[in-house]
């Protein structure tokens, strides 16, 4: 039986995908603990980046084919999201407040792209494998997933990925714009996790706030200056300590983590 869980250590939290014997494909019951589980981390001030990532030497071969008929039903239901829990998962990701990283090894495929694409960062290792499926199984992929693709990497890019359904690796995907990072097999967690690290350090108000005006610059759900607005009128001493810290030479160390007082 399939499983989503979350690792914490520290400020960074990792959600873990497990499905043993199926390269982490991802049942319905699975598909819809993504939202309630991103929700309590959300709501923890203490958590300040997530990491995604499978178990083992996959991330995810994507939505669990046995189970296809619960994870998008049929005939469609007019009442909700073309992608059914799959792009209630997938939304609950992107619209996270604090930064995600996808971080990738062996296949990421269909589904498991959906949620790599969701989150703000992908890197990989050298030996992943991707692939956007649809056209292999009959289906229409998630209109909101289409939609990712497209925005990362362009029309062209996402109608051949999306037409071909071809299976490409991580060096194709850099190419793409799919991954930021490609990393060697050798040590590639550690390296991860140092990403995370290096990510944590920094001002999170910073960051958060960045995040919000990209994302309204990309989707049109708000004006980025009135975001950007909002932000500023937020409390918060990172300014005095990245300063303060620049000017004495030193590496800062904020405070600010969403909560009353930072």
């Amino acid at each position: 039986m399939g499983s989503v869980r979350v690792e914490a250590a520290g400020s960074i939290a990792t959600i873990v995908i497990e499905n043993a014997g199926k390269r982490n494909a991802i049942d319905s019951r699975m598909w819809a603990e993504f939202e309630p589980l991103l929700a309590r981390l959300a709501a923890d001030d203490a958590v300040t980046v997530v990491v995604v990532r499978g178990a083992g030497t996959d991330f995810s071969a994507g939505a669990d084919i046995t189970d296809l008929d619960r994870i998008l039903p049929q005939p469609p239901d007019p009442t909700v999201s073309d992608g059914g829990i799959m792009t209630v998962a997938e939304d609950a990701i992107a619209a996270f407040p604090k930064p995600t990283i996808a971080a990738i090894d062996g296949y990421c495929v269909g589904g498991g792209w959906e949620i790599a694409g969701a989150c703000d960062i992908r890197i990989a290792s050298e030996r992943s494998t991707f692939g956007i499926t649809p056209s292999r199984l009959g289906i229409i992929y998630p209109v909101s997933g289409i939609e990712r693709v497209v925005a990362i990497a362009g029309p062209a890019v996402a109608k051949h990925l999306l037409f071909t359904g071809e299976l490409f690796p991580a060096q194709a995907a850099l190419g793409f714009g799919l991954v930021t990072k490609v990393l060697p097999a050798d040590g590639f967690w550690e390296a991860a996790n140092e990403f995370a690290q290096l990510l944590a350090a920094k001002s999170q108000y910073s960051i958060r706030a960045t995040k919000e005006i990209i994302e309204a610059m990309t989707d049109g759900s708000a004006s980025a200056g009135q975001v950007a607005a909002t932000w500023q009128s937020v409390a918060s001493k990172d300014r005095a300590i990245g300063v303060e810290a620049f000017r004495a030479k030193r590496a800062p160390e904020f405070t600010w983590n969403g909560g009353e007082g930072g």
